[in-house]
């Protein structure tokens, strides 16, 4: 038997085997939607990524309101309101359902540009403006009860207050 002969067998069980696995990773796919843990109003999934608390009456946590207000000072410009997207920048509430966090917060840390025969976006860089910087979580858990639907358009209107623990954080990040 030659070389080639053996290791057909040992491929083929090789691929069968990871595409168990990968099927098995796709059954899998990590919840990054659902809040499991709280730590003075903050919301977290299984994986400890920030999300959101939107309670059975309609009250949002703290950070899901500081985002919807932060997100429309700093971000709709170009993304357009409630993270909907316009004709210059894609819907940023897709971004943060679809898109690993961490992604996400490298992209906003230090921009993005495709160009190329169909593309010619650039994001530029937000790593130095404390005004996104230090409420990035907020933008972030916003965008993802939008991109969910869990939060409809508009102003929200209930919600939890702000707990000491997030004011002091603020304070911190913003040198007061």
């Amino acid at each position: 038997m030659n070389s080639f002969a053996k290791v057909l067998p040992i491929a083929f069980a090789a691929s069968l085997l990871a595409g168990s696995v990968l099927s098995q990773d796709a059954e899998k796919k990590v919840d990054n939607i659902t809040a499991v843990t709280s730590e003075d109003g903050r919301y977290y999934t299984a994986d400890g990524v920030p999300t959101y608390k939107i309670a059975p009456d309609g009250t949002i946590d703290w950070l899901t309101y500081s985002g919807f207000r932060r997100y429309h000072s700093e971000c709709h410009v170009c993304h357009g309101p409630e993270g909907e997207g316009s004709s210059y920048a894609p819907a940023l509430k897709n971004s943060a359902v679809n898109m690993d966090y961490y992604a996400f917060v490298d992209v906003v840390t230090n921009g993005r540009k495709k160009v190329d025969a169909s593309h010619n976006s650039v994001m530029p860089a937000f790593g130095d403006n404390v005004n996104v910087m230090c409420y990035l979580d907020d933008i972030y858990v916003y965008l993802k009860a939008r991109g969910t639907d869990a939060l409809p358009r508009g102003r929200p209107g209930k919600r939890e207050d702000k707990s000491d623990a997030i004011r002091q954080a603020e304070a911190d990040c913003l040198g007061h």
